[in-house]
């Protein structure tokens, strides 16, 4: 009921926001950009590939540390094929179109790309080698990185020089938005089957949900002092509920390519 009465009150007050600034003397997102096929595109694109990048962002660094066992600085340091996978592509689209003028094929690279690189962190498991996350991580970098800044150019050059800037700050912002629809959808899903998969494997071993143990409190510290047949089954509860949310995403961006 409450994330229901959320979506009411979002389309209650986006409708208010559309009335607001039709009215408006200077708007803070002038409707006439709606009107720009270039713009509706690259903005539908930006708000896709954040909501896949951020998906994964938000929630990967506590999964490896549950998963494999790294502490939080090794996590974070195996999330870096994926950022050097972001900044190599993002890098090259920019000298790519620039020479050769062609730029339509990055943004539907971007999400092929970028869907192959969810569908292949959808398979990691609790054997999975650190080598093996690092080269699927670079995959799904370089997805984002061959749409990410490319989009930003399309809108920039689809507008005069003096909307440059209101143009760049409205795609910007729904970039906002679906990075923080992905995250909350991502954790929504995760949360819940995480919780479920808890609840069902925890309540039979010593410690469960009946005992002293929280489901909620769960950190890799505690997890790692814990018995093995518990920790085992945490370990597994965390892989299976949060590499199937990867999967979910893949569709988005296969339709976001068409």
């Amino acid at each position: 009921s409450t994330i229901l009465a959320l979506l009411a009150a979002a389309v209650v007050f986006g409708v208010v926001f559309i009335f607001m600034e039709r009215r408006a003397v200077e708007p803070i997102i002038p409707l006439h950009l709606f009107r720009d096929r270039n713009f509706n595109l690259a903005t539908i694109g930006s708000l896709a590939i954040a909501i896949a990048m951020f998906g994964v962002v938000a929630y990967l660094p506590s999964y490896l540390q549950m998963v494999t066992g790294l502490n939080a600085t090794k996590s974070g340091l195996l999330l870096v094929p994926m950022s050097a996978g972001m900044m190599l592509t993002a890098s090259t689209t920019g000298v790519l179109a620039s020479k050769t003028g062609r730029y339509k094929w990055m943004p539907i690279a971007s999400c092929l790309a970028t869907g192959v690189g969810l569908f292949l962190l959808s398979t990691l498991g609790v054997g999975t080698s650190s080598w093996t996350i690092g080269a699927y991580l670079f995959i799904f970098g370089a997805g984002i990185g061959f749409g990410f800044q490319i989009v930003v150019l399309v809108v920039q050059n689809s507008f005069p020089i003096t909307q440059v800037g209101t143009a760049t700050g409205a795609n910007n912002f729904f970039r906002e938005i679906g990075a923080s629809i992905g995250s909350a959808v991502a954790g929504t899903l995760f949360t819940n089957r995480l919780m479920e998969l808890l609840a069902r494997g925890l309540s039979g071993t010593e410690g469960g949900p009946s005992g002293a143990l929280d489901p909620t409190s769960l950190t890799p510290a505690l997890v790692n002092r814990l018995p093995e047949e518990v920790k085992s089954t945490i370990v597994d509860a965390y892989n299976e509920a949060l590499t199937p949310v990867f999967l979910y995403i893949v569709p988005l961006m296969v339709v976001t390519a068409v």
